[in-house]
């Protein structure tokens, strides 16, 4: 059970493949290989920060050792789904590269590799942010990819796939996940206040979606640090204040401005947005959607 203090996005973080928001063609691929059980040994997630490649990486480590599996779904109820879930299985290794440990760890992980898993069926090591290894774990991780025992998966996860060494990449299967639609990421956080308890207007959810640039973990922060700061209902005013959009009546005046090229009107108007206080990236997300 989550307790209460728990944040939104590892609270409601999916625990099946059709929890996860917006990425189908990733999520219906992965369960077809389980379910005719075509496993591949090595597997690169790729795409924008918040679209749920770590959250789809646990649920296939969850599927591949789950007791009891449903249509490529794990059941969720087994011994090794909650011990997935609650963040206790051993041969779960999950492996930070953006940290100093990211080089010591995958060194540790080829001495270790051979040994069988302690009490699953695999051995899953999930590497996050794996274009931030160095070249010398690079070539660590090479040598166990190219000859990775029975009992061994990889699933690497990168934000930034022209990082990763095409030797890499060229040994696994790779998913490209995408951005999440607005009407998408409106839907999952309406579903989102709904279980929480809270009161939104569509526009208060819209404004907070459409800020969060298709990254579903930013929306569910921008959530729940609104719910904190009004309580329910939100609307979308109180949104917009805290976000600093200061309106988006100057986002349209600007936008009018660009498609008139009036350039000093345009500058003045900046300034003055600028002057206010409020966010000029914002301004400038609000005048890209309005154009």
């Amino acid at each position: 059970m989550t307790s209460h203090n728990e944040v939104f996005y590892r609270k409601w973080r999916p625990q099946r493949f059709d929890e996860v928001v917006g990425q189908d063609h990733v999520t219906n691929t992965l369960r077809q290989a389980l379910r005719t059980n075509r496993v591949a040994h090595a597997y690169l997630l790729c795409g924008p920060r918040g679209t749920g490649k770590t959250s789809t990486a646990r649920i296939l480590a969850k599927a591949l050792n789950c007791t009891d599996p449903r249509d490529g779904e794990p059941c969720g109820g087994c011994d090794n789904c909650v011990a997935v879930t609650e963040n206790r299985m051993l041969d779960l290794i999950e492996i930070d590269a953006a940290s100093n440990r990211g080089i010591d760890d995958i060194r540790s992980l080829s001495d270790k590799i051979n040994f069988a898993p302690n009490e699953f069926r695999y051995k899953v090591y999930i590497i996050d942010e794996v274009h931030m290894l160095t070249e010398q774990a690079f070539n660590a991780l090479l040598k166990t990819l190219e000859e990775p025992p029975d009992h061994a998966i990889f699933i690497l996860a990168t934000t930034e796939a022209h990082k990763v060494p095409l030797t890499i990449i060229s040994r696994c299967q790779r998913y490209d996940f995408r951005r999440i639609p607005l009407s998408a990421m409106s839907q999952k956080l309406a579903e989102l206040c709904g279980a929480e308890g809270v009161e939104a207007t569509e526009e208060a959810l819209e404004i907070l979606a459409r800020s969060a640039t298709g990254s579903l973990r930013d929306a569910e922060n921008l959530l729940e640090q609104a719910v904190v700061s009004y309580g329910s209902p939100l609307q979308g005013d109180q949104i917009r204040e805290m976000l600093g959009l200061g309106g988006d009546a100057e986002a349209l005046k600007l936008a009018r401005h660009v498609v008139a090229k009036t350039v000093g009107e345009g500058l003045s108007t900046i300034t003055e947005v600028s002057n206010s206080g409020a966010d000029l990236r914002q301004l400038q997300r609000s005048v890209t959607e309005f154009l």
